[in-house]
């Protein structure tokens, strides 16, 4: 199955039927207009500690829901949580054991979903306001890193920040920032500008998650904090269970972008 010709076009109701039908893809520059969110699901017994940890760590987590244990779609995601996403990863302490179209094999009862902010949801405006995201441009996966900086413990739950780089011209830095701040609920403003050694990032064209991607002469590299920190703190923390989305490949969401636009 391939990607439609414009699948910015689409509404989230027709991209969620090309993932349950087996589609695979980077979700970035889908659904034009509509929210994408990181999936991270956590038995019940260690739901508390994953939510202790997006509350202490709101940068790289920002929750946008919650659902019931159990629960398969959510307020703000009417299709299935188990099928309606274009790839899945499976954690078994801490270990990915399954990468895969679907977790229906998967799925128990007592799973909690937290629906988490996505960085993609601000790069319609960044667009618009003729900043260049060069991962769509290239029709690739964002690149996402690892870092060295460490980001609050809660509980059973503990790892690094992990961050998304765009590269953006010298002289639009100022405008990516101001535009990403106006998004909290999605990262908001960049964590760090420029020198990725900063980070412990020593090479920018090998990223731990998603896809490498040209920066020219007179790019600087922005650094937002990135919704797959919980999954890197599931690899750290080594819960018995937990799934989530394959990086970059999202789940488009019934709200609209506008929803976590900050006046």
């Amino acid at each position: 199955m391939t990607a439609p010709l414009d699948p910015g076009a689409l509404s989230p109701d027709q991209a969620r039927a090309l993932f349950r039908a087996g589609l695979d893809v980077p979700t970035a520059g889908w659904c034009a207009g509509w929210t994408q969110a990181n999936l991270i699901a956590v038995p019940r017994d260690q739901a508390y500690d994953l939510l202790l940890f997006a509350q202490r760590n709101p940068r790289p987590c920002p929750v946008l829901d919650v659902t019931e244990p159990g629960a398969t779609s959510a307020s703000l995601f009417a299709g299935d949580l188990r099928t309606d996403l274009p790839g899945y990863i499976v954690y078994e302490h801490g270990e990915p054991v399954a990468e895969v179209p679907d977790v229906t094999g998967h799925w128990r009862d007592d799973l909690v979903s937290f629906l988490i902010g996505c960085s993609f949801t601000f790069e319609d405006a960044l667009l618009g306001a003729g900043v260049p995201v060069r991962h769509i441009e290239q029709n690739r996966n964002v690149p996402m890193y690892r870092t060295n900086r460490m980001c609050r413990r809660a509980g059973d739950f503990g790892g690094p920040l992990v961050v998304s780089m765009r590269p953006v011209p010298a002289a639009q830095v100022a405008d990516a920032v101001r535009i990403t701040s106006r998004y909290p609920f999605v990262h908001g403003a960049p964590v760090h500008v420029g020198d990725p050694v900063e980070l412990g990032i020593d090479d920018l064209g090998r990223p731990d998650f998603g896809d490498p991607v040209e920066i020219r002469v007179d790019e600087i590299p922005l650094f937002w904090a990135c919704g797959v920190t919980p999954q890197a703190a599931v690899t750290a923390s080594r819960p018995k269970l937990a799934i989530g989305h394959a990086p970059g490949h999202m789940a488009i969401t019934d709200a609209r972008d506008t929803r976590y636009l900050m006046p």
